[in-house]
């Protein structure tokens, strides 16, 4: 197999226009010029791996990009979306007990909501079936409704919760924007309870939305913030973004990693967030996200198997009456990668820089597919 642009090349040759990007993960598609060079470049040094004791240049210019571009003071590097949701977590909890005490340990997440399938973060994940083989989980998690303001003051208590963990874009949960204003309703009864507010941006951070970070839209900032999936271009990696107050309460010992943020990986990442990162690149997203726009709208008015479309940028769910694995199942057929968010809803995500014409190929075969 082979990767080229936004396509996928089988063994015999065949051509796939990829709208997966390894859900949400190739950023940059495949082949990328500036992120070959920057992976080369980082094998050449002959240094893939020194281990977290001791300090690489790519971390360092890393971690500096990261806190420059965003709200946060400190970054902590591991390998995944789960571990760095595990993390965030650990670092809340710890903040918490030192604020609040012993009891202050409860996690109030969302329903719709996905996390990770690591225990602690498929405790937060609201997914009875993915729970149910793994039972007992971690304990102290609540599960509210997202635009329910009562059912989440009910919820938040300044003596028992540590913090609130919330994806800005249920993108597992069928490609759901959260409301701005319920974003910035939770900021409020955060900091009333005296509680963290964590925004996993695992699969809608770096750009995917049309802006750097989704919660931007909102004009809110959390307390600690996840990422992962775009953040290396392909290679893994996740982060966990944090304010110096919740950094400081993080002793040594706390939390660690063997892998995370490696000369490689960070270089790579690197290259990958000065790519998104620039203003150019992400207007670009917001006008392909545009066009997607237009011809998906067209699509639902035409189509009675269309019952909503939603999202922004390049990340877009199509609401179905009938199975979205069989819409994933035909487009296949005809050459198009697409991936479900849920039974329901069929889930958009090519990479960040696919030219026009591919996104209006891969939208004209998923016409037809609808058609049947």
């Amino acid at each position: 197999m082979a990767g080229e642009g936004s396509y996928l090349i089988a063994e015999n040759g065949e051509r796939y226009l990829d709208f997966t990007s390894g859900i949400a993960v190739n950023a940059l598609g495949y082949g990328d010029a500036e992120f070959v060079d920057a992976v080369r470049e980082a094998l050449e040094t002959g240094l893939v791996h020194t281990s977290n004791l001791y300090r690489t240049r790519p971390g360092a210019e890393l971690a500096s990009w990261l806190v420059a571009n965003s709200f946060a003071d400190r970054v902590f590097f591991c390998n995944s979306g789960a571990e760095a949701n595990e993390g965030a977590l650990k670092f809340a909890r710890r903040w918490a007990r030192e604020q609040g005490g012993p009891e202050k340990v409860e996690i109030v997440a969302f329903r719709g909501s996905f996390h990770g399938r690591t225990f602690g973060a498929l405790a937060a994940t609201d997914r009875p079936a993915f729970q149910e083989p793994f039972r007992p989980l971690m304990p102290g998690v609540r599960f509210v409704t997202v635009g329910r303001l009562d059912e989440l003051e009910q919820a938040l208590d300044r003596t028992r919760t540590a913090a609130v963990i919330i994806e800005p874009v249920q993108a597992e949960g069928g490609v759901l924007p959260v409301p701005a204003d319920f974003l910035r309703a939770l900021r409020e009864a955060c900091d009333r309870a005296e509680a963290l507010l964590i925004f996993d941006e695992v699969q809608v951070g770096l750009g995917r939305t049309g802006t750097l970070w989704a919660h931007e839209a909102a004009g809110v900032e959390p307390d600690l913030m996840t990422l992962a999936k775009p953040l290396a271009g392909g290679l893994p990696m996740g982060a966990v973004l944090l304010t110096e107050r919740v950094a400081a309460a993080i002793q040594p010992g706390d939390h660690a990693t063997t892998f995370g943020g490696g000369p490689l990986v960070a270089s790579a990442a690197l290259a990958v967030c000065r790519r998104i990162g620039d203003s150019g690149f992400l207007r670009e997203i917001r006008r392909k996200g545009e066009l997607v726009s237009e011809r998906l709208g067209a699509m639902a008015l035409a189509n009675d198997r269309v019952v909503a479309v939603r999202g922004g940028g390049l990340i877009w769910g199509i609401e179905l009456s009938t199975p979205a694995a069989d819409v994933v199942s035909a487009a296949l057929d005809e050459k198009l990668l697409l991936v479900s968010a849920g039974p329901r809803v069929v889930r958009l995500v090519p990479p960040l820089n696919t030219p026009d014409d591919d996104l209006v190929r891969g939208l004209s075969i998923l016409e037809g597919v609808l058609r049947g």
